[in-house]
């Protein structure tokens, strides 16, 4: 039987990267840190994945096991050498620290065997590159021996996995919209056995449209949302200046993604409309704080904010929603997420230019430096800062 080890045993490991998988037929093994977690899936003999919204079904997966990677790196590593497939859905800042157990993996691997197809599944451009690249410098010089061994494919997933219910235990309750795009180059015409997800040439166009629509509108509706006081996003939503501020951004996002990859505009329109259906699900309850989380990664250069606002305004095109919902995301202050206790505290200690530098990662001589700037100072003047 094929196997599959997944690190990341979270909800989107659970009710989506290791739920298609299965149904591929693999058996899962996955990999987590978190001791609780790992033990209460080894106490499991099935889960069930809810899809909750309309044409929402449940889903019972079962042929799995889990591992701790930071008590048993040895199990992790031998069974990444005796895998098919490897996936994850850690976050981009966690790659580093799962590096290593895929290099183990690797090192064991039989030279013989079919390459091992990696797949990072994260909200980020590029980033089984990343992982590739992070085992590559750990490995050194027996990189040459082990880069055989494996192929390294990019993808985009998008999923809607809110913080789950008390007392749901490892199943998991999701939206039943997904999408799983997967680069199909590298494979070279031996596509692995993943039913739900699709191959294809470019990847670049799915990655962005993903994240310049899905995450762009998301965390945009949080932070206007935390900013009217509504708890979730759906009710956010349901705020009909809130409504037009997201859906301004998203025109805006919209706009690049025709200019840039010169995908159709009216596709792009009914895309808009699935995620915006998708946000004011009300069976969704997903809160704008944990939407928030973290705004200093989500303004920071390549991320969904000052990213597609950096090309569409290198190109000429208009970013005054883009540039709105950064303020918005500037008056994000939620005590219980660390970045959010940051971002209120720098915004207090550093003068708007550093800040605007720091933060975005933006040339002062860059088009759209000055107009984010001065959100920022409006912010400070906001809050009072003696910093601006």
């Amino acid at each position: 039987m094929s196997t599959a080890v997944h690190f990341g045993a979270g909800n989107i490991g659970r009710g989506f990267v290791g739920l298609l998988l299965n149904e591929g037929g693999y058996e899962l093994v996955f990999s987590d840190v978190a001791a609780p977690l790992v033990d209460a899936i080894n106490a499991a003999s099935e889960y069930t994945v809810h899809e909750v919204g309309e044409g929402g079904v449940d889903r019972t997966v079962t042929g799995f096991r889990a591992l701790n990677s930071a008590e048993d790196p040895q199990a992790v590593a031998d069974a990444v050498a005796a895998a098919d497939v490897v996936t994850t859905a850690v976050g981009p800042t966690v790659l580093k620290f799962i590096a290593p157990h895929i290099l183990a993996g690797l090192a064991l691997r039989d030279p013989a065997a079919p390459p091992l197809a990696v797949m990072a599944c994260e909200n980020a451009i590029g980033a089984t590159d990343l992982l590739r690249d992070e085992i590559r410098a750990q490995a050194g010089d027996a990189w040459e021996a082990v880069s055989g061994r494996a192929i390294f494919a990019n993808t985009a997933v998008d999923r809607i996995v809110p913080a789950q219910p008390a007392g749901a235990g490892v199943d998991v309750t999701v939206e039943p919209f997904y999408e799983w795009a997967i680069e199909s180059g590298p494979f070279g015409g031996e596509l692995p056995n993943i039913p739900g997800a699709h191959f294809v040439e470019n990847l670049e166009p799915y990655i962005e449209r993903k994240l310049f629509t899905v995450n762009t509108g998301h965390a945009t509706t949080a932070y206007f949302g935390a900013q009217a006081g509504t708890p979730t996003v759906a009710e956010a939503l349901a705020v009909p200046e809130i409504a037009a501020s997201v859906s301004a951004a998203l025109e805006e996002t919209s706009a690049l993604l025709v200019h840039k990859h010169g995908l159709d505009a009216g596709e792009l329109a009914d895309y808009r409309a699935t995620i915006l259906r998708r946000f004011a699900n009300p069976e969704l309850p997903d809160t704008v704080g944990r939407v928030g989380r973290q705004p200093l990664r989500k303004l920071s250069r390549h991320e969904r904010f000052v990213g597609p606002a950096a090309e569409a305004a290198e190109a000429g095109l208009p970013v005054d929603a883009l540039v709105a919902a950064i303020g918005a995301a500037l008056a994000f202050d939620d005590p219980e997420d660390p970045q959010s206790v940051e971002l209120q505290q720098r915004l207090r200690a550093e003068d708007a230019a550093s800040f605007t530098a720091s933060v975005t990662g933006l040339e002062p001589s860059h088009p759209l430096y000055a107009r984010v700037e001065r959100v920022v100072a409006e912010r400070q003047a906001a809050i009072g800062s003696d910093a601006r």
